[in-house]
C-alpha cells in the first residue's frame, strides 16, 4: 500500500456563517466533485503553515484565525488520504479561484445538496454541527424546562438533546412535541427512545443509547441522511459500532468524574485523545465539562463538548 497522503483542508466560514467550497477540476482525482479548499502538507511542514500557504495560493486569502476541526483517514481504491481539517473563522482578502476553480459560498444546511468525495462526508457533518451540545437536566417541571431552553437558545445553543429518563413515555412524547415547536428553525433537537417512534417525529434527530447501539451492530442506518443520527459511546468497540452504523456524530464519555455518574471510570484527556485519533466522525466530549474546556476539546480532535450542568443556563436574577 502506498503512503497515506497528508492533506490540510479548510472549512472557511465568513462573518455571516456561510462556508466556502470549491469544485475539483475534471482532470483530477474525484474531478467534478465539490471539496473544502486545501492541499498537500509537505514533508516537515506544520499543518497550520501548509493551510495558510495553500489558501493563499488557491484563494488569495490570508488566514488570521483557525483551529483544528476533525481528522479523517480514508481509503479510496486508488489512494489513501489523511485529511487534517481546520476551521478558519477569520481571514483577510477576497476569496477567488486563483487556479480557475469555481467557488461557492453555501449556508451550512445546504452543504448536503452538493456532491463531495466520500472522505468529505464527516467534514460536511462537522461543518454543520455546533461546538456545544446541550443535554437537558432532570427534575425540572415542563415549564422550567421550556424556559431554560429559551434562555439557552438565546445564549447561542444550537443543538439540544431531550433527555428525561425518569419521565413516562406519554409525557416524554408530549414534551418532545413542545420542544420541537420551541426550537423550530432555531436549534436542532435530538430525541431518545424506542426506534419505532422515529416516524412520529420527522423533524427530530435521534440519539442512540449505548445499549441500542450494541443491539444494532451489523444493521443498517435507521434514519435517512437528512436527519441527524448520534450515539452514546464509552470505548473503542462502541465507537467502531457507531462508525459502522454511519452515525453523524457521537458523545464520548465520561471524560471526567461527574456527580451524576460518580462510580463510572473516567477516560481522561489522554485516553480520549487516543480514541479520537482513530475515529473519523465528529465527537462531543461529555462528563464534567463546561464551555471553558472547549479549546482543550478542539486540540484533541473533538467537535466540542456536551454537557448538562456545564451548559444549562442559570436562572435570571430578580
Amino acid at each position: 500500500m502506498s503512503a497515506r497522503m497528508h492533506v490540510a483542508a479548510a472549512v472557511i466560514r465568513d462573518p455571516q456563517g456561510q462556508i466556502l467550497i470549491a469544485r475539483r477540476p475534471l482532470d483530477k482525482h474525484q474531478g467534478g466533485l465539490w471539496e473544502f479548499p486545501g492541499g498537500k502538507v509537505e514533508a516537515g511542514e506544520a499543518v497550520a503553515d501548509a493551510l495558510r500557504r495553500e489558501l493563499l495560493e488557491e484563494l488569495g486569502i490570508v488566514v488570521e484565525q483557525a483551529r483544528p476541526l476533525i481528522l479523517i483517514r480514508h481509503d479510496y481504491p486508488d489512494k489513501q488520504v489523511l485529511l487534517d481539517v481546520w476551521l478558519v473563522e477569520r481571514f483577510t482578502g477576497t476569496a477567488h479561484g486563483a487556479e480557475g476553480q469555481p467557488l461557492a459560498w453555501v449556508w451550512p444546511e445546504a452543504l448536503a445538496d452538493y456532491r463531495f468525495p466520500a472522505a468529505n462526508r464527516p467534514i460536511v457533518a462537522a461543518a454543520r454541527l455546533p461546538d456545544r451540545y446541550l443535554i437537558t437536566p432532570e427534575g425540572l417541571s415542563p415549564l422550567q424546562l421550556m424556559r431554560g431552553l429559551e434562555r439557552a437558545i438565546g445564549e447561542g445553543v444550537r443543538l439540544i438533546q431531550l433527555r428525561q429518563p425518569g419521565m413516562d413515555a406519554a409525557d416524554y412524547r408530549a414534551l418532545a412535541q413542545d420542544v420541537l415547536a420551541l426550537c423550530a428553525e432555531r436549534a436542532g433537537v435530538m430525541l431518545k427512545g424506542p426506534l419505532d417512534w422515529l416516524d412520529d417525529f420527522p423533524a427530530a434527530g435521534w440519539h442512540l443509547t449505548s445499549n441500542q447501539l450494541r443491539e444494532m451492530a451489523g444493521q443498517v442506518r435507521p434514519l435517512p441522511e437528512q436527519r441527524w443520527l448520534a450515539a452514546s459511546c464509552h470505548d473503542e468497540q462502541e465507537l467502531a459500532w457507531a462508525a459502522a452504523l454511519e452515525v453523524d456524530f457521537v458523545t464520548l464519555s465520561p471524560l471526567l468524574p461527574t456527580a451524576s455518574h460518580p462510580l463510572a471510570a473516567a477516560l481522561g484527556w489522554d485516553r480520549a485523545a487516543e480514541l479520537l485519533s482513530r475515529f473519523d466522525r465528529p465527537a462531543y466530549l461529555l462528563g464534567g465539562l463546561g464551555a471553558s474546556e472547549l479549546p482543550m476539546a478542539w486540540r484533541i480532535g473533538a467537535q466540542g463538548i456536551a454537557a448538562i450542568r456545564g451548559l444549562w443556563p442559570a436562572e435570571p436574577s430578580r
